[in-house]
């Protein structure tokens, strides 16, 4: 089991490995128990000020801030991926139908608190699932309950209170959402088991972060079973090219303590099956946008989103978890490319252009 010296430690650093030695993988075959892993600060943090986010977090009361981290909200990159697909949706949607601006940007709204919640209470799971092996992991040993910050009880409580909130905005939803979007926290609470016993934790990880494609639709008003799974089906396999990457980042630690992924599954592999989910991805995409009829803005923003996934994939060096990391963050502005072509088809619907 691999741990940094508590001397490097401190709460707002991340950590990054390089490997000198043999390669990760060679001829598929992992050698990683042959090479050495030398912790150090990622590079991206050296001399770098605390973000927004992490500045919010630091200023609440003290005995506040382990239950903001353990909901993250001072890495609010998933909550953003977990949002965005909810925004094509209801955008779709409100093109299709003609909505009232207001109704959209109230939706916008609701759904973008539902990410903010139900991503807390998952990252709540999975770190009450996840504590003993994160405190043996030098990148997630100081996460509140493995550092002892917050203890199981309080978890339990905090998770609680998370779960209440996402049903309370669940029921401000029409009833057409309440069963589907309840149906959601399965895959969330399943996600922690999955990278122990199945190489394929990104899959259930992509059921929970693309649940929202299909919400948007009957939240507007609308049922269009075809629209709805072509985007939740493009969005799935969007997730499962992001978090491949961010796998990456972690696969030295991943083999110290028996957690599985896709990076470990894939191996060499991993950018030759990544393009192929892109196909999917953005053939999808093109698909649900065909079936609701979207205009030029639409298809204009997913051929620039599949240039930029493509590129992501090309560029990505899967051998160095900063580099990773980067290329895992753009991932935000790809989605909000695809947005920006739905609102602008919406803008135009609503001035009566086309």
């Amino acid at each position: 089991m691999i741990k940094a010296p508590m001397g490097m430690v401190s709460a707002q650093l991340k950590y990054s490995w390089r490997v000198t030695g043999p390669k990760l993988f060679t001829r598929g075959v992992s050698t990683a128990e042959n090479a050495k892993v030398v912790l150090e600060p990622a590079p991206e943090n050296k001399g770098k000020p605390p973000t927004m986010p992490e500045r919010f977090v630091n200023s609440l009361p003290a005995n506040w801030q382990p239950y903001a981290r353990l909901s993250r909200l001072d890495k609010p990159i998933g909550t953003w991926l977990l949002y965005t697909p909810g925004t094509w949706s209801i955008t779709m949607a409100a093109y299709a139908t003609g909505a009232p601006a207001m109704q959209t940007v109230y939706m916008l709204a609701l759904f973008g608190v539902g990410a903010l919640v139900t991503r807390g209470a998952g990252c709540t799971i999975n770190d009450m699932w996840d504590r003993k092996l994160d405190a043996g992991v030098a990148r997630t040993m100081l996460r509140p309950l493995a550092s002892g910050q917050v203890t199981m009880p309080q978890a339990w409580g905090w998770l609680a209170a998370q779960c209440f909130g996402g049903l309370g905005i669940l029921l401000l939803l029409p009833p057409a959402c309440w069963l589907l979007g309840a149906a959601s926290m399965i895959p969330v609470f399943l996600y922690p088991s999955f990278k122990r016993f199945t190489y394929y934790p990104q899959a259930c990880l992509s059921f929970c972060f693309t649940w929202a494609a299909l919400l948007g639709f009957p939240a507007m008003g609308m049922m269009n079973w075809p629209a709805m799974l072509s985007l939740w089906g493009s969005s799935f396999a969007w997730c499962m090219i992001y978090d491949t990457i961010y796998a990456h980042q972690d696969k030295l630690f991943d083999i110290s303590v028996g957690i599985k992924s896709t990076a470990l599954k894939w191996k060499e592999r991993s950018k030759e099956i990544m393009y192929r989910y892109e196909v999917v991805q953005i053939g999808l995409l093109a698909l649900s946008g065909a079936i609701v009829g979207m205009g030029p803005g639409f298809f204009a923003a997913t051929g620039y989103a599949a240039y930029r996934i493509w590129d992501m994939i090309k560029r990505v060096n899967l051998d160095d978890p900063s580099n990773c990391w980067q290329w895992f963050l753009r991932n935000i502005y790809t989605g909000h490319a695809i947005f920006g072509g739905a609102l602008f088809d919406y803008g135009m619907r609503i001035l009566g252009v086309y």
